[in-house]
């Protein structure tokens, strides 16, 4: 559904909207409300079961019957024969192709205000199809948020597709291949939780006592969990810092709850050099995290210049042999070779090892533990668009132990990304710009210098639509620049692209955070439980 909102607002073009909605989204939208005109309070009028329509209102109830035609044969026959159509009639040709996703209602109104609220609420009862009532079906749950509460602590807010959970239920984290016991379940009514006891398929409730469990974790079986889309990708990383130094270990504890909150975080704790790390989607998630942490936690912070992530991958092909056989008992031998991969490919391994030289199950450890050797490369970057193949390698009937191979893999793979070498990739946002035909010249100037690659323009109305690709570290603050050179007539939309080739001289490397596997000493010692410099086990 879509709901226009603000159209009390000064120039504020219902209209247009609409138009830019259907032509740009390519969204079979159906208009069932626009905003009334001239009068004092800016509500919103329904198209087909109201009489007072002005002459443009008419036009868009035009524009909805034609829409709905075009989608429902019946009501195609009607419409041409010229026939009166009954809003009951309509309102029962919209659910049925709203259900099957072939017609998008769309509401309008102004919703600090309350106008057009109750006429949303009224469409999601007729038009959005109901819950699946599989009561006795097999549990089939997803969490879709995490919360704290000063009383119960953290919270899980669950959407359920199937079976239903209550309180005292042990239930399993399908994500986390872990059973955890509930304590309390909840509904929230309005802006209160309510005792509630048990949640079943369609509901959602919020559920305490799961104390592992993360946002976006299934819960029982996947079977019946849409697939969720992510909307967003952590373009950037900072370092965080608590001002008062004897608040270290508290920041670290409070990041850990927040990350489990918002997996997208991924907050990393360097122990040995003291350095705590978030990814960020922008410059103001830093706010938004500041406030949450002096509010909730009690923790005042500052924050280094964010750094745009970059990734790497192999420049050529490279091999990397790694004898790991002491000191006993232990015993693994492998040799690796990486090659550049497709772009966009990942990171792809397979293994020439027969499971004579090197069994089975350490053949397992090797293949698991290569996604977590990549996490840092050369560079100290997450490397990817990867083929890494184990070439040769062996195991030993009295000396090999569990973990040997885990241990040595990225002693391995750091030495062939060291032969092979790697490029900088960067992130890229897809852009459209839309501006007067005025400010072009300009506007393309700023690209350029930008490294951005753009189309042709499109010329329509005195204006232009620009669409490209520019780097994310080129362009974090160019919406603000687009307004000044426009005047505030300008609009940019900006989405994650992917990564592309960064040449050197615009790219930056870091220090590798961490114990190195290339500091083979070093590493055997830290693995080993000698050497303890930071929490990243494999």
């Amino acid at each position: 559904m879509f709901f226009i909102n603000k159209t009390d607002r000064a120039g504020a073009d219902f209209q247009r909207v609409l138009q830019e909605i259907i032509k740009e989204l390519k969204a079979p939208a159906i208009p069932l409300f626009a905003p009334e005109e001239n009068v004092k309070d800016p509500n919103s009028v329904s198209l087909f079961s109201s009489d007072l329509l002005s002459d443009s209102n008419i036009k868009l109830k035009e524009l909805a019957l034609e829409a709905l035609a075009e989608k429902d044969e019946e009501i195609l026959e009607k419409y041409l024969a010229g026939e009166l159509l009954t809003w009951k009639s309509i309102k029962n040709k919209v659910a049925i192709l709203s259900h099957k996703q072939r017609l998008i209602p769309l509401y309008t109104g102004v919703a600090k205000l309350g106008y057009g609220i109750e006429a949303l609420l009224d469409g999601v009862i007729d038009f959005l199809p109901e819950a699946a009532n599989n009561l006795q079906g097999e549990l089939s749950g997803l969490v879709f948020k995490l919360d704290h509460d000063k009383i119960l602590g953290k919270v899980a807010h669950i959407r359920l597709f199937s079976g239903r959970i209550k309180t005292r239920d042990t239930i399993l984290n399908y994500s986390q291949q872990k059973e955890e016991k509930i304590a309390q379940i909840k509904k929230v009514y309005t802006d209160k939780m309510i005792d509630s006891g048990e949640i079943h398929a369609g509901d959602i409730g919020i559920v305490t006592g799961l104390q592992s469990v993360q946002a976006g974790d299934i819960l029982g079986s996947p079977a019946l969990v849409p697939l969720v889309v992510p909307l967003q990708k952590p373009v950037l990383t900072v370092q965080i810092k608590a001002i008062i130094e004897n608040q270290y270990a508290e920041l670290a504890e409070a990041l850990h709850v927040l990350n489990t909150e918002d997996p997208l975080l991924d907050f990393s704790w360097y122990k040995d050099d003291r350095e705590m790390h978030l990814k960020l989607m922008g410059a103001v998630q830093i706010e938004i995290l500041k406030s949450v942490l002096e509010q909730r936690f009690g923790i005042e912070t500052e924050f280094a210049d964010p750094t745009v992530i970059y990734k790497e991958t192999p420049a050529g092909n490279g091999e990397g042999y790694v004898e790991y056989t002491m000191p006993k008992p232990c015993w693994a031998v492998m040799q690796f070779k990486v090659e550049p991969g497709i772009q966009g490919s990942g990171i792809n391994y397979s293994s020439e090892v027969g499971v004579n030289d090197i069994h089975r199950k350490y053949q397992n450890e090797i293949k698991d533990t290569i996604p977590k050797a990549l996490i840092q490369g050369i560079k100290g970057w997450e490397v990817t668009d990867i083929k890494v193949t184990m070439i040769a390698g062996e195991d030993h009937e009295i000396h090999s132990r569990p973990g040997d191979f885990i241990l040595a893999t990225p002693m391995g793979i750091l030495r062939a990304l060291e032969k092979s070498g790697t490029k900088l990739l960067e992130p890229v946002y897809k852009f459209v710009i839309n501006a007067p035909e005025e400010y072009l010249g300009k506007i393309v100037g700023d690209l350029t210098k930008m490294r951005a690659t753009f189309e042709s323009p499109e010329f329509e109305n005195e204006s232009f639509n620009l669409k490209g690709t520019v780097p994310v570290s080129s362009s974090l603050k160019y919406h603000i620049r687009l307004s000044s050179i426009t005047s505030g007539k300008g609009r940019l939309r900006m989405q994650f692209d992917g990564y592309e080739y960064c040449p050197e001289e615009h790219g930056n490397t870091r220090e590798y955070k961490g114990v190195n596997p290339l500091n083979s000493s070093q590493w055997i010692l830290h693995k080993r439980g000698a050497f303890k410099a930071n929490d990243r086990k494999f």
